[in-house]
């Protein structure tokens, strides 16, 4: 396929590797390479083509590189890099911190409409599909209500933050969704739901040093945006049995609207995902996006944008003939 989309990745821990499967799965891209802040000799690619690069080395390839695919951590990378790169390059980025979100918009927007770039920020599964999918409940069914459960599965983002804390070698986080919550919600019944009752948060954590247990348990357990809002259990674990019972990142959830037509009738709708691995299928839409953002930018509609700006059209490799006639 000629006038193939030049993609590059910034940052390879889960996600890069996911999203190095991802372009080969597609044919209109290419993948220009993975840039890392580790030595570039010490990064193993999937891929034995894979070129690798230093991150300081990144503007020297500015003239190659149609999307720049961000893959570091919301907590701490993403606040600096996105808006940075969103200077040189059309980017794209899975910041997962929902709270914050308008706030991390606003930091790409403005460079990257200075510069006459395109930002799709918070793309992934959620924020991203999920978050389409409730903004579909709410408009086709304005009275109702919107609920939301993730899991039983590994979250990257909450993973990240916990590694990210004093004294932890390693770990990971589940989020579990409550089955009775979820089937009260499924039956019609628009039951009003705290945090705490919709989910729990599990995390395994190896320690750098046993004796700072209690801090590191409290730190995690009073996070705000990650842990404190919800009922969280810190399970002090080896490292062997880290890797021997949580190497794999399963995930899923629902997104549930419930609503009434009519006095008589009651709507139900739900989106819902299972997955095998989180990384993976996170990687899998920021790629499908990464198409959006090169088509914006061919178009010269600069800034950021989120998943809502996005005409799902924008996502596909087939043409808009194509489209409708398979799809429509």
């Amino acid at each position: 396929m000629e006038n193939k989309i030049n993609i590059a990745i910034a940052g390879y821990g889960n996600l890069g590797r996911g999203v190095e499967l991802s372009i080969s799965k597609n044919p209109d891209m290419k993948l220009v390479g993975v840039f890392s802040r580790r030595d570039p000799k010490s990064v193993e690619t999937i891929f034995k083509d894979t070129p690798i690069f230093a991150i300081d080395t990144i503007l020297n390839y500015k003239d190659k590189i149609d999307v720049l695919i961000l893959c570091g951590g919301s907590k701490d990378d993403l606040p600096v890099q996105g808006p940075e790169f969103s200077k040189h390059f059309n980017i794209v980025d899975s910041y997962d911190t929902h709270a914050k979100i308008p706030e991390y918009f606003q930091s790409v927007d403005t460079p990257s409409k200075q510069n006459n770039k395109v930002a799709l920020i918070s793309i992934g599964w959620d924020p991203g599909m999920f978050s389409i999918n409730r903004l579909y409940g709410e408009a086709l069914l304005p009275d109702g209500e919107t609920y939301t459960f993730w899991g039983k599965g590994l979250s990257q983002g909450h993973s990240d933050a916990i590694r990210r804390v004093n004294g932890v070698k390693a770990g990971v986080q589940y989020t579990i969704p409550s089955n009775d919550a979820i089937q009260k919600v499924r039956s019609g019944v628009r039951p009003t739901l705290s945090t705490k009752e919709k989910h729990t948060r599990e995390c395994y954590v190896v320690l750098e040093d046993k004796s700072l247990a209690k801090e590191v348990e409290n730190e995690i357990k009073t996070m705000p945006n990650y842990f404190a809002d919800y009922s969280t259990t810190v399970h002090f674990i080896s490292e062997e049995e880290l890797r021997k019972n949580h190497s794999k990142m399963p995930h899923g959830g629902f997104v549930i609207r419930s609503g009434s037509s009519s006095k008589e009738n009651n709507q139900v709708i739900e989106y819902s995902i299972n997955l095998d691995s989180n990384p993976e299928f996170t990687a899998s839409v920021i790629v499908a996006y990464s198409r959006a953002a090169y088509r914006l930018s061919q178009k010269g509609d600069f800034g950021a944008k989120t998943a809502f700006d996005i005409a799902p059209g924008l996502l596909s490799i087939k043409s808009p003939h194509e489209l409708r006639k398979e799809l429509l």
